[in-house]
């Protein structure tokens, strides 16, 4: 190849266009410096309020890349050089490339809507698209969560943002729900007592506010009341467990029936 045919060629063209080179040299230099400075500017915007790391990087590197390709068609413009199709190019691979990553994208969005408004944060007890779990990981794509029964679950920021969020640790007290039921014979009174002490003695049960038993319901064969003890996130279950087990236990000692079915078998 006849590389100095060349070398000439661009010799006479800057000769010919030396103040264009120059402004778009000038465009170059004053624009990439003001890229640089933009990024740092927005960078530390996110990191004042909050926005996740990783999120940060992304879109501080997404919006330099953007800005310096908006920089470079505006100096080659500068020289007179037709940027109409190099345009038209970049745009119809940007429409390719969305439409075959548009599930990854509206994943992205999701997990961006995430990390600026913070439904919730790792270690948060949540419930979403039918799973339940503590946050591991929030990424940009998905987010990880680990299930009561310590399996790893992946859920899409996609779906995850544009669905219900039950955020169990947000006000940092959980009610448990609980029934008991007992006969119709025995003492009202007596047994929201005897409930009421279960859920006092429980050294994992709050005292603000404080846990309530009420008669919720009169059943076929029994009268229900409704045990409403509060806990911490992290202790919901063992609350959970311990007063039913506590609760039976103290029925029993107080001589205090709960109904079950019988089943009557006749000798022939």
């Amino acid at each position: 190849m006849d590389y100095q045919k060349y070398l000439d060629l661009i010799l006479s063209f800057i000769k010919m266009n030396a103040s264009k080179v120059i402004v778009a040299i000038l465009i170059l230099i004053i624009g990439l410096w003001l890229i640089k400075k933009l990024v740092k500017l927005t960078r530390k915007i996110m990191e004042k309020r909050g926005v996740d790391l990783t999120l940060q990087n992304f879109l501080g590197d997404l919006l330099g890349w953007a800005l310096k390709i908006l920089v470079f068609i505006t100096a080659i413009a500068q020289l007179g050089i037709e940027t109409t199709s190099f345009i038209a190019i970049l745009g119809a691979a940007g429409l390719a490339i969305g439409l075959a990553l548009q599930g990854s994208l509206a994943n992205f969005a999701g997990g961006a809507l995430i990390m600026i408004f913070k439904p919730f944060k790792i270690g948060d007890l949540i419930e979403a698209q039918g799973e339940i779990g503590v946050v591991k990981e929030i990424q940009i794509f998905v987010t990880k969560i680990i299930s009561p029964g310590n399996k790893l679950v992946i859920i899409p920021n996609g779906t995850l943002s544009n669905g219900n969020i039950k955020n169990y640790t947000e006000e940092g007290k959980l009610r448990v729900d609980l029934t008991f039921g007992v006969g119709y014979n025995e003492d009202i009174k007596k047994t929201k007592e005897v409930l009421m002490n279960v859920m006092l003695a429980n050294k994992n049960v709050l005292k603000d506010p404080a846990p309530s038993v009420n008669v919720s319901e009169l059943a076929d064969s029994s009268v229900n009341f409704a045990v409403r003890p509060w806990a911490t996130p992290e202790n919901y279950w063992g609350v959970y467990f311990s007063i039913i087990e506590e609760g039976k236990l103290a029925l029993d000692k107080a001589c205090i029936e709960i109904p079950y079915p019988h089943q009557v078998h006749i000798k022939k």
